[in-house]
């Protein structure tokens, strides 16, 4: 069952853009440059390649160090010849295909109907902009569905199935393609030292082991020291990533405060929560901002996280506040993603979404539920639609 329905998404993500942007292969060139010895390319990049900085005699990349290690393994094919450009659309098959995996296994975790199981798992999957996002297939969506991957599965190896070690490599890529993902590795640090997701002392009167806590730690503490070294060779600061030295970067509007500031906050909230789409006068008549657009209005099923709980409320609201966290430093953000449908960004809220989904539904699918999630798979089938396969919408 599970790895018909892993079979299936990927294969429609892979259908489902007909164009991936495979000439954004801003992070494979990087891997492919690292693996020759050079932190940045030593030639010039093409012009479409505008994120790169020039620094001295090379050009450096903004991307983590995560994110292009990431990308080993198409760096070497495309070294050997294997393969001649960036495959987007299948590496974006791929990630949907793990992410399908995943939402299935721990949705096995739950008494729920098998088709209840089912409909939750492809509402994430397609009745939400990581649909649209990440077959679109360039470097950044790809990074966000790394990101998703690692987070389902350090979910699944810390709460469901404890074995911390493998959540630590899980956690390692999620964070290592995007970064404000370790802004939750506290609530894996507390999760993992409990003895039991009991929210009572276990049966042997015991309640913390940090044990767990310590081996999940490994990997990404590793990963984390050898990226503070990048950023170091690169820009001569550990915590220097580099977003700022983009090439007329801060020049841009809604950068006026700085890649990062609290004041962006309220604008950025009304972005992802409150932006309408637009009424144009000709067909298709009703379209989504192309530069993003309320979650709620396009994926309704949303609105479900606010039932109250019904299940484990210590794993409930470590998923509130990793939802809470992550939103926070997304919406600190002056840019709220460039060309998207929804808001791209907030991919790495959706496994803590689901979690939240399953900790308070029922066990049957109720007509509400069905309503909402086929409400927002047909808006997600319409959005595929129109940016994948028409010229109505134009970034």
């Amino acid at each position: 069952m599970i790895l018909i329905f892993a079979l299936l998404a990927g294969l429609i993500y892979f259908f489902s853009n007909p164009h991936p942007q495979n000439h954004f292969d801003y992070t494979v060139r990087i891997a492919e440059s690292l693996l020759h010895g050079h932190l940045g390319l030593t030639d010039k990049p093409p012009s479409w390649l505008n994120e790169f900085i020039p620094i001295g005699d090379e050009y450096y990349s903004v991307f983590p160090l995560g994110s292009v290690v990431t990308m080993f393994p198409v760096a070497i094919l495309r070294g050997v010849g294997f393969i001649s450009a960036m495959p987007g659309g299948v590496i974006a098959g791929l990630c949907a295909a793990i992410c399908a995996a995943f939402l299935l296994l721990i949705g096995f975790r739950y008494e729920l109907t098998l088709t209840k199981r089912i409909v939750l798992a492809s509402s994430i999957l397609f009745g939400t902009w990581m649909w649209v996002n990440l077959t679109m297939g360039g470097a950044w969506q790809l990074a966000l569905g790394f990101a998703m991957v690692g987070e389902l599965g350090a979910i699944y190896f810390a709460i469901y199935d404890r074995r911390p070690f493998i959540a630590s490599l899980f956690f390692a890529l999620a964070f290592g393609n995007r970064t404000e993902v370790l802004a939750t590795a506290p609530i894996f640090f507390y999760l993992l030292s409990r003895r039991s997701m009991d929210p009572e002392v276990d049966e042997n009167g015991r309640q913390w082991d940090i044990r767990g806590a310590i081996e999940f730690a490994v990997v990404p503490v590793v990963l984390g020291i050898a990226t503070l070294f990048y950023n170091y060779e690169r820009f001569g600061s550990p915590l220097d990533f580099g977003y700022a030295r983009i090439p007329g970067v801060l020049n841009e509007s809604w950068y006026d405060r700085g890649i990062f500031s609290f004041y962006y906050i309220p604008r950025q909230a009304y972005e992802m929560l409150f932006k309408l789409w637009r009424v144009i006068i000709e067909f298709p008549y009703l379209v989504p901002d192309g530069f993003s657009s309320s979650i709620l209005l396009s994926i309704r099923f949303l609105l479900m996280v606010f039932r109250p709980g019904r299940r484990n409320a210590l794993l409930r609201n470590c998923a509130w506040i990793a939802i809470a966290i992550l939103t926070l430093i997304l919406w600190a953000h002056g840019n709220s993603g460039g060309w998207q449908f929804g808001y791209r960004y907030a991919m790495v809220l959706l496994p803590w979404i689901y979690v939240v989904l399953l900790e308070n539904g029922t066990k049957r699918l109720s007509a509400m539920e069905s309503a909402t999630i086929g409400f927002s798979i047909l808006a997600n089938v319409y959005s595929v639609w129109l940016f994948h396969w028409t010229q109505y919408l134009k970034p």
